[in-house]
């Protein structure tokens, strides 16, 4: 009797197929559900899974990952203009010299790549790190002294563009601290309000034409009416002392945030960053954190993977089916090419078909697939 080869397994001697691993990673990765809360889902229609066989095969798959991730880094450092922040993560394992299981999660991303970095501390080493010594551009951030410290920062090799949006929180905590203050605070919202206004029709406009100069002109004034203000209301002998705060703290990080004016491609604020940041910290809330080096590891690496095809536009699961499809047909490792399997390196047609939503795509050319 002469029957079809079954299917290659993407971990031997397992009965979980490429399928249920892709449904169980999207869930908990891109959708951030507690795997408690997944296999309990699943016994509904009859399917019974250990949690314990689960988080063993979670961690036989991290190795597949791997040579991905560091291939985002290196197409990540590449960008020269970045979003940068940092949250809390916990680790719940015993590390020499930490004390409790606050670790961080930080992002670095870029226009067309996110990468997502853990580690114990929140120190500058995390980022100078990361970026090399080497590294030149321009650094959306928010005014963490981390940031500052940075050696490619202090060697003018990397340049800080601080958060117009931190300094506008800055403004409402005294409009909303200070009564009468009120009319004061609100007055500069409203003043940073029409600067992110000005520089929105600015970005609208095509450049090097009349209409972008004209607009660029009303940015660059209302950049001035700004520095202007601060000098005059920082003169006043009768200034308080929550306004004088915000006021030194926008002197002091002026250069920052102005880097935008002459250069128009960054944003005013880090805005980016955080909304990256937004998926974990509600998988944080969800399921705590990690219980492992390797599970965390596996977290800064999936939150990485699938942001980044997300910002190409690509389907997640579609595209985990056709990497982890690759990994079991190489005898469960990851595939002799894994840089086929990146956005950047696919050709138009492949992102199309993996963009496309299950069950409404065409059997694809072989032109289709990495």
């Amino acid at each position: 009797m002469v029957t079809a080869p079954p299917p290659a397994k993407l971990i031997p001697k397992s009965d979980i197929g490429i399928s249920l691993w892709v449904l169980l990673l999207v869930r908990k990765f891109q959708f951030f559900q507690p795997l408690y809360r997944i296999l309990a889902e699943l016994k509904s229609p009859g399917l019974y899974l250990s949690a314990g066989t689960i988080t063993d095969g979670l961690q036989k798959l991290v190795p597949l990952f791997e040579p991905l991730y560091k291939l985002l880094g290196e197409y990540n450092r590449d960008a020269g203009h970045w979003h940068a922040d940092e949250t809390r993560w916990r680790m719940f394992v015993r590390k020499a010299g930490k004390v409790g299981f606050a670790w961080v999660l930080w992002v670095f991303a870029a226009k067309r790549s996110v990468v997502f970095v853990l580690d114990p501390t929140r120190s500058h080493d995390v980022p100078e790190d990361y970026f090399g010594k080497d590294a030149e551009g321009i650094l959306n951030v928010d005014r963490y002294s981390a940031y500052k410290a940075m050696a490619q920062v202090k060697a003018g090799q990397m340049t800080l563009s601080f958060c117009w949006a931190h300094v506008r929180r800055d403004f409402l905590g005294v409009l909303t601290g200070w009564s009468e203050l009120t009319d004061w605070a609100w007055s500069w919202v409203e003043d940073i309000a029409t600067l992110y206004h000005r520089n929105a029709q600015r970005l609208s406009l095509e450049k090097n034409t009349a209409a972008y100069a004209e607009a660029d002109q009303q940015v660059r004034a209302q950049v001035e009416h700004i520095r202007q203000r601060r000098e005059q209301e920082l003169a006043l002998p009768e200034l308080r002392s929550p306004q004088r705060k915000v006021l030194t703290s926008l002197q002091e990080h002026w250069p920052g945030l102005t880097v935008f004016v002459d250069h128009p491609e960054v944003p005013m604020d880090n805005n980016y960053a955080e909304r990256c940041h937004r998926g974990p910290v509600l998988g944080r809330k969800n399921f705590y954190g990690s219980g492992a080096l390797w599970s965390g590891r596996l977290a800064a690496i999936l939150f990485s993977l699938f942001q980044t095809i997300q910002v190409w536009g690509m389907d997640v699961s579609r595209w985990l089916t056709a990497y982890l499809t690759a990994c079991a047909q190489a005898g469960g490792k990851p595939p002799p090419d894994p840089q086929a399997y990146l956005p950047w390196n696919m050709t138009a047609e492949q992102r199309s078909y993996l963009s496309q939503p299950h069950g409404q795509s065409q059997q694809p050319s072989s032109a289709s697939a990495p």
